[in-house]
């Protein structure tokens, strides 16, 4: 009997996926150490966006926090719709490409490209990209190899999304209540969740945050407000100004709200998600106020988790300029003029900015994701 050393043991255990990521890079380095980096991109078809989403490389990233339409990538829009895979042996040109994203790969030293559509039952949802300084070397017996890792990354990235949409169904379906009875719509839960993105990503420099972890606070937004649904028909759906007995019973649903997380990450058996924590703290802390004025602890400043200020910010600018039972939408002027007020008192200073810095982003996702008669 002879003992063998397993490459891809780290898979094995409790790691957040990034680290798996890692690891197989490191596998496949082995075999082939030409491959310098293995990156992974998401799409999202709601709003046909192809967004990076993680890494293995240390030494930097040519496309950080960078999404763009899938349209504006006709060469991968291409290979999604057939389904197969691309092999380019040499990227010199690509310095000179058309589109943003082809130009810093071209100035990024990167010689040679492998590019592997992950599908998921059919359906389309992001790329795994091999790169390489060197040119000429994605013959077709390498590339038999790496499609083996190229799937066991897919279906580790599909772990990990499909976790966090079991979640999200499970809610939606206890929700179907929210739904009917709660007064934001799904179209606020698309707009608010594409603003907290959007102020992700102008603060990730700044406060040094990856792509994935991003991506978690897009995915985990919309789930901010689940206590809701224990929040009575007579309080959540009355058209006046709540009296203070009922705001108090409304101020527990950001409590009812994590404990309800928990039990349903208890249930389904998700409590090792990766960047769970922040899932939990959006739910409970996104009416904590920067001068301690808010709920459930009255946390101060940056006591507060960022994403939880991050989410405050895009939802009260999302209500301000929705309609409610008991106000009509407010334009984005006043909203603004209202948010700038908050800053810094109520609302985290730098998120207000982020968010209204980027007013022309803004107008295209009220567009795109606008009220209707249905909601």
């Amino acid at each position: 009997m002879t003992e063998h050393h397993d490459v891809l043991e780290a898979l094995n255990r409790h790691e957040p996926l990034h680290n798996k990521i890692i690891s197989a890079h490191k596998s496949i380095s082995v075999i082939f150490p030409f491959i310098e980096r293995i990156a992974i991109t998401i799409y999202d078809p709601e709003s046909n966006m192809l967004k990076t989403y993680m890494h293995s490389s240390s030494d930097g990233n040519p496309l950080p926090h960078y999404q763009t339409l899938l349209d504006d990538a006709p060469s991968l829009k291409e290979i999604a719709r057939k389904g197969l895979p691309r092999v380019i042996n040499n990227m010199l040109t690509f310095e000179h490409g058309e589109h943003e994203h082809t130009k810093r790969i071209g100035r990024s030293g990167y010689a040679a490209s492998y590019t592997l559509p992950m599908f998921n039952n059919g359906a389309f949802f992001g790329f795994i990209f091999f790169n390489s300084y060197e040119k000429d070397v994605f013959s077709e017996k390498v590339l038999q190899q790496i499609d083996i890792y190229g799937h066991l990354i897919s279906l580790m990235v599909i772990n990990e999304l499909i976790s966090i949409q079991t979640l999200t169904a499970a809610v939606k379906t206890t929700g179907h209540i929210t739904h009917v009875r709660d007064p934001e719509t799904g179209s606020h839960l698309d707009r608010m969740s594409r603003y907290s993105r959007l102020i992700a990503v102008a603060l990730a420099e700044k406060h040094n945050l990856s792509d994935s972890f991003i991506e978690h606070i897009f995915m985990f937004s919309p789930l901010h407000d689940i206590g809701k649904i224990a929040i009575p028909d007579h309080i959540l759906l009355k058209p006046g100004e709540l009296d203070e007995k009922e705001k108090i019973i409304m101020k527990t649903h950001s409590q009812m709200g994590s404990e309800m997380i928990n039990e349903l990450l208890g249930n389904f058996g998700l409590e090792n998600v990766e960047y769970i924590d922040v899932l939990r703290n959006i739910a409970k802390f996104h009416h904590e106020a920067m001068n301690g004025s808010g709920y459930p602890q009255g946390m101060k400043g940056d006591d507060i988790p960022f994403e939880a200020r991050i989410v405050a910010v895009a939802d009260v600018f999302d209500a301000l300029t929705s309609t409610r039972p008991y106000k009509e939408a407010w334009s984005n002027d006043r909203a603004i003029k209202m948010l700038r007020k908050l800053a810094g008192e109520t609302l985290d200073q730098d998120c207000v900015d982020a968010l209204l810095d980027n007013m022309d982003q803004i107008e295209q996702i009220q567009k795109q994701f606008c009220e209707n008669t249905y909601g």
